[in-house]
């Protein structure tokens, strides 16, 4: 993440003197933006992601998955800026940028332009739908805990929750502005904070036992594992946004940085509940910790209201690269008079299309591992790497190493596809066949 390297582009063109952004993110504000963006009920899977890789494996494959997605991350964004400048424009967004890519590229690829664009722009809705759909049913999931053990008369499936929240979910997506968001990220990350520390005060509340702990676990489960440790770090269909949204977008990469600071924290938070998580419930972890923890204690119940409240918080950044697909599609076809109700609407509809696909799969560990193995291997490792091996195409470096480097990661991101929704389906039917036993 560190190479301060750039590609020659052959051109004296700086994308930064030509942004004109409104509301533009000081670098706090994106910081804030990018762990939020990545940190949520990622974070609280972890400890289970541990119990099925076992602490040893876990500590390891964390760090190095998280290097890989921080490098994913950084050649995005510096392949985007190099097309900037071949384009001779401001900014590109994610779909644009593959777009430009091919455009620009060796002949052979060229006529794959317009697909990669489509391609791009799939994967992320895909993706950040499918983030959408989990946050409603972890939302709903803790509501539903506190309702049940505190109000006993009234017992409801999560499904009606899901419908509940959705009324308030979509009056937060309505705001517009990343800079505006990144108040809602503030309090998500302090609420995130809270339900962090009230977390470990249970982990060490009592002795904590290793005997029984593995230092590896099934390789069978490793798949699941790997899909849940980047579901829980990617966030890079908001990296884009955030970056062309900053004020000092010179800023985003290289050392000491945005990017930087940002996945330091990422992997810190994610490592170190997962390891102490795991080590205190061992292999009766839920997809979410806060669900592991008592209902009788006063610090537990905080626990679970806040991370309701971060993750509604969240709701809104994550919707916003779904929604900004669909308004660069639509608004030449609008006309400005009614620009704002259409938009009302849409975010009303879009939401309810979200929290429509929780109800009728309210399953949360599974959902996560689907999201991080599928839309996220390609979205975050598969895509940003053929991305940057097409641009540098005449400019591999010696031995090519471009070119290798690149290739262990796409193979790596589809090992993670295939093998983590295999393990993902098969464990969706053995859940639905124990339902209709």
């Amino acid at each position: 993440m560190c190479d301060k390297t750039d590609v020659d582009t052959k051109t004296d063109y700086n994308p930064f003197e030509h942004r004109k952004v409104d509301k533009p993110s000081s670098d706090v504000r994106s910081t804030t933006n990018l762990i939020k963006a990545s940190l949520g009920s990622g974070l609280l899977a972890g400890p289970l992601a541990f119990a099925n890789a076992g602490w040893g494996v876990g500590i390891v494959g964390t760090i190095i998955i998280g290097i890989i997605c921080g490098h994913c991350v950084h050649i995005l964004v510096k392949t985007s800026r190099g097309c900037c400048k071949l384009e001779r424009k401001p900014l590109l967004g994610y779909a644009e940028t593959a777009k430009s890519v091919f455009v620009n590229g060796p002949k052979k690829v060229r006529p794959y332009a317009k697909f990669a664009k489509i391609f791009s722009e799939f994967a992320l809705v895909a993706t950040y739908v499918g983030v959408c759909c989990i946050y409603s049913v972890l939302i709903s999931d803790s509501i539903k805990q506190l309702i049940d053990r505190y109000v006993p008369s009234v017992i409801l499936p999560v499904e009606y929750y899901c419908l509940i929240i959705l009324g308030p979910i979509c009056i937060l997506c309505q705001v517009k502005y990343l800079k505006w968001l990144a108040v809602f990220s503030f309090l998500a990350n302090i609420f995130l904070v809270l339900t962090y520390l009230i977390c470990f005060y249970y982990i060490f509340g009592s002795d904590i036992t290793l005997a029984d702990k593995r230092i590896a676990g099934d390789p069978w489960r490793f798949p699941a594992f790997v899909s849940t440790v980047i579901f829980a770090m990617e966030g890079i269909g908001v990296v884009m946004p955030v970056e062309n949204a900053m004020k000092k977008p010179q800023h985003f990469l290289g050392c000491p940085s945005v990017l930087v600071v940002a996945m330091t924290a990422i992997v810190f938070f994610y490592s170190t509940l997962g390891l102490f998580g795991y080590f205190r419930y061992g292999d009766v972890l839920r997809g979410s910790i806060t669900l592991n923890l008592p209902l009788d204690d006063w610090p537990a119940i905080c626990a679970k209201g806040f991370i309701a409240l971060s993750i509604f918080f969240t709701y809104p950044l994550q919707f916003y690269v779904v929604f900004d697909i669909f308004k660069k599609h639509t608004d030449r076809y609008i006309k400005d008079d009614y620009r704002n109700v259409t938009e009302v609407f849409a975010r009303i509809v879009g939401v309810g299309f979200c929290v429509g696909i929780g109800i009728a799969l309210p399953l949360l560990e599974q959902i996560i591992n689907i999201v991080g193995a599928c839309f996220y291997s390609i979205l975050g490792l598969i895509i940003p790497a053929t991305l940057e091996t097409v641009f540098r195409w005449e400019r591999l470096g010696k031995f090519k190493w471009v070119l290798w480097k690149n290739l262990i990661i796409i193979i790596f991101g589809f090992g993670t596809l295939i093998s983590g929704c295999t393990v993902t389906v098969l464990d969706i039917i053995e859940i639905l066949n124990r339902k209709t036993v």
